[in-house]
């Protein structure tokens, strides 16, 4: 009996070796794309899109998210980054790598005749071992080491345009985290990044508290009030809109003057409620009726209007305040007080500082550099920095950087290979090249000979000075702790994890095919 083919025919369709081939080529070109980009002396790429406008960067995931990747292998490299990113806030580049290195390697082993199933079990059973050692690699730290938190900021740092100003972030970011009471439940939100061009990086700063990158509601209201109370609304300050369909019937010019008397009447009361609950600065979410901001002004109060959502709630967190959803609870008890609210003109564009918050759980960095280009990417290797504290402050330890982990990993991977038998080996020792990517890379980009100082570099490792590792200046070191090479634990935790998980995820399909759209699909059922 013949074979009939269940697919449409228009619909296309790869194969066994041919779909994992596909794959992993897709895969290792992406990784190439980012390798210039690692380390200290990495390159950058300039991004261009299709209005013109142009971003410079050596940032993994902006490359990633600016680049039209439409490969579905290539797109699982992609994810890798974002699961890094999110997870870690840095790494996403090493991650990459990583992944494509095990794939070119599972590429070769599968030449060979080997199957998926073997090298992927393998693959995670290495993993595991690697993994075991890292944890024993770590060292403890605590939030009040001064100097390591800072080596670790300007690690995460170094490479990036920042990387001039590194010391003077580094504080700013040390000092902001010690602001907070449990280090360990600091959130990606608890920190907001206000970029203003004009100025240089030495001039950025922290703030105790929320910069709004908003005006006044009215030119006659104070731009300076010290001990202010604060008052935190979502509801608007204006008279309510009619509902849809409502109409509201006038019939003479005296019922139109009732009408507004009624509306002033409103608004004035609704001043007076915000008066005398002792607020001196009013920030609404929504929008404020210019009678009101009068009434106000004329009471030497400060209000803003049209805050976004996210500013009001990272005020909250700030102020320990409530966020009022109706008038009827404007009262005493929703007043918080910071140190000082004030206007503060930064080039073209008017901020209000509030700030000397006590006890803040959300501050500001107000981010300073003389073009676009040069804060944009300022904000990107801080909040890089910033995620790389968040993640020491997680898992308490660090390990060295400039591929000595990778290096200590890599002679556990070939220690544990031994143990294996015939094929099972030749995949572990595969597992573990794949791992000497990181360190092969930083030699690459910082034009040292590369297979001269690995071989110095495992020979040290086999000495025990497994802390011996790359610095772009001095070359090879003997413990990169001392040089403030050091990165989390859980960053290297996340990136080996990720890109194993991600090479099993590929070396798993073996066909293709053009699917529906799912969205269809779903809304179909």
């Amino acid at each position: 009996m013949e074979k009939q083919d269940v697919l449409d025919s228009q619909t296309q369709r790869t194969k066994g070796v041919d779909a994992l081939n596909s794959n992993i080529e897709a895969a290792k070109a992406l990784a190439q794309i980012l390798k210039t980009t690692l380390g200290p002396l990495g390159m950058d790429k300039m991004l261009i899109d299709s209005t013109g406008e142009s971003i410079i960067t050596n940032d993994g995931v902006k490359i990633l998210k600016e680049m039209d990747i439409e490969h579905p292998g290539a797109q699982l490299l992609v994810e890798v980054a974002r699961t890094q990113e999110q997870e870690i806030g840095d790494g996403t580049t090493s991650a990459v790598i990583l992944a494509g290195e095990l794939l070119q390697g599972a590429q070769e082993l599968l030449n060979k005749g080997i199957h998926p199933t073997i090298i992927s079990k393998t693959f995670k059973e290495t993993s595991k071992q690697c993994l075991e050692l890292l944890d024993s690699l770590g060292q403890k730290v605590t939030p009040t080491q001064e100097k390591v938190i800072k080596d670790i900021a300007s690690t995460a740092m170094t490479g990036k345009l920042a990387e001039s100003s590194k010391d003077h972030l580094s504080s700013l970011l040390f000092s902001c985290i010690n602001e907070f009471e449990e280090t360990s439940s600091i959130e990606k939100s608890s920190i907001s990044t206000i970029k203003a061009t004009g100025g240089s990086i030495p001039q950025s700063s922290l703030v105790k508290g929320i910069i709004l990158d908003k005006k006044r509601a009215h030119p006659n209201m104070p731009s300076n009030i010290k001990n202010s109370g604060v008052l935190l609304v979502d509801f608007p300050l204006e008279v309510q809109e009619l509902e849809n369909q409502a109409n509201i019937s006038i019939n003479s010019a005296k019922d139109y003057e009732e009408f507004m008397a009624a509306e002033q009447q409103y608004l004035q009361e609704l001043a007076q409620k915000i008066i005398e609950s002792g607020a001196k600065v009013v920030i609404s979410q929504k929008g404020i009726d210019d009678s009101l901001a009068y009434f106000l002004a004329k009471q030497g109060i400060l209000a803003v209007r049209r805050t976004k959502k996210s500013d009001i709630e990272k005020l909250s967190k700030a102020l320990h305040a409530p966020i009022i959803s109706s008038s009827e609870d404007i009262s005493k008890d929703a007043i918080k007080t910071c140190g000082k609210t004030h206007c503060k003109t930064i080039g073209n564009e008017e901020y209000i500082f509030v700030e000397d918050c006590p006890n803040p759980q959300s501050m500001s960095i107000l981010l300073r550099a003389s073009t676009k280009q040069t804060v944009d990417e300022l904000e990107r290797a801080v909040e890089d920095a910033f995620g790389v504290l968040r993640a020491v402050l997680t898992s308490n330890k660090i390990v060295p950087g400039g591929g000595a982990t990778e290096i200590e990993l890599y002679k556990k991977a070939l220690e544990y290979a031994k143990t294996l038998p015939g094929k099972e080996q030749l995949i572990a020792q595969t597992f573990a090249q794949s791992l000497l990517s990181i360190p092969n890379t930083l030699c690459e980009n910082a034009g040292l000979e590369k297979i001269d100082t690995i071989a110095t570099l495992i020979s040290m490792h086999e000495k025990g000075q497994n802390k011996a590792g790359l610095n772009s200046e001095e070359g090879i070191v003997k413990n990169t702790f001392e040089y403030a090479i050091i990165e989390p634990l859980n960053l290297k935790t996340q990136a080996i994890n990720s890109a194993t998980e991600t090479a099993i995820m590929m070396l798993r399909i073996d066909d293709i095919i053009a699917a529906k759209k799912l969205n269809e699909q779903e809304n179909n059922e």
